[in-house]
């Protein structure tokens, strides 16, 4: 029992985690055959999906290694490339956000370009071509509302155009990219990131160029918002917690984890689903009932939380960092193949 619960279990204490180390590898405990079978891993993995909304993707990832799970986190946030503004030349800028910051404001918008349709730029190349780069042009310029009422102090009422909003990034197709994008719609993601505040006569009229990166190189690259994972919650109550003792019980964690039920007229404290618990460890704080509750996580049952920018949907990023992934091991056993052994 011992030797099952430090294997299958990260067990949270009222101080430190125990059982916190890799169990998963051969010779660890006597009487068990750890070493890796593809077999038995494909009966014990799966991946369920279990909240899927425009940007938010929630899923389960079981029977894995804390190793890999960690991977695809990573490559998440670094290595699934996207398309950002990276050379923003300025024709004229006499609003009060100097040149750098503006360029800078830019390049953290996301734009809706789908990465997968170009190719990265080559090194040292300053120009871009249509298979490399997404030109857009910000040309606005601020001037009073002649028909504003006298009084008003509202500035979205005494100017035109004083609020330059992302909206006003329009695509400038290069070379035949009309022809290969024929339904092309390349815009930013959102229409209403505000990227500068204007008062009459100044004006802003800047061409950026975008190109493909990955967020190792850059943060305006990545293309999560978030990609998080956590360890499924597994609460124990050892033995039955009754009346008063449920109502504080429940209170301690986070609502929907402790039901109570009436049972011959006694308040009968259950688990109703751990999975929503966040672990504030409050149950320890109550002498009475710190002894009775033993609180765990499952170690090989992984709660991915992935939130996109937009720019691709969070379905799509997970496949995309899986096929980066598989890349990666080809080209370790490629080396492998390829070195002569000494």
């Amino acid at each position: 029992r011992g030797a099952d619960e430090m294997r299958d279990r990260v067990v949270l204490g009222e101080f430190g985690v125990r059982n916190v180390h890799t169990t998963d590898f051969p010779g660890n405990y006597p009487g068990y055959e750890d070493a890796w079978d593809q077999r038995r891993f494909e009966e014990a993995f799966r991946v369920d999906v279990i909240r899927e909304e425009e940007d938010t993707l929630e899923f389960d990832m079981v029977g894995i290694d804390a190793a890999i799970a960690n991977a695809f986190r990573r490559i998440l946030l670094a290595e699934v490339p996207t398309m950002a503004v990276e050379k923003v030349f300025v024709y004229n800028n006499t609003s009060i956000v100097q040149d750098e910051i503006l360029a800078h404001r830019l390049g953290l918008i996301p734009i809706r370009a789908d990465p997968r349709l170009f190719e990265y730029r080559n090194q040292g190349d300053q120009e871009g071509t249509e298979i490399d780069t997404l030109q857009f042009q910000l040309k606005i310029k601020c001037k009073r509302n002649p028909q504003a009422a006298k009084e008003s102090s509202d500035p979205d009422e005494l100017y035109f155009n004083h609020k330059v909003y992302s909206k006003h990034m329009t695509w400038v197709p290069l070379g035949n990219q009309t022809d290969l994008f024929p339904d092309a719609d390349f815009r930013p993601v959102h229409d209403d990131i505000l990227i500068a505040l204007l008062r009459p006569g100044q004006e802003i009229d800047v061409l950026m160029h975008c190109v493909k990166g990955i967020g190792k190189d850059h943060a305006k690259f990545s293309p999560v918002a978030t990609a998080s994972y956590r360890l499924l919650p597994d609460i124990t109550l050892l033995q039955p917690i009754e009346d008063e003792a449920a109502e504080t019980l429940q209170k301690c964690f986070s609502p929907g984890v402790i039901e109570i039920q009436n049972i011959n007229g006694k308040k009968v404290a259950r688990v109703a689903n751990a999975r929503l618990d966040t672990f504030s460890r409050e149950v320890f704080r109550h002498e009475g009932l710190k002894n009775l509750v033993r609180l765990a996580r499952v170690r090989n049952h992984y709660i991915f939380s992935v939130e996109s920018t937009g720019i691709l949907p969070p379905d799509v990023l997970v496949s995309e960092a899986i096929k980066i992934l598989m890349g990666k091991c080809q080209r370790f056993l490629n080396e492998l193949d390829s070195v002569p052994m000494e």
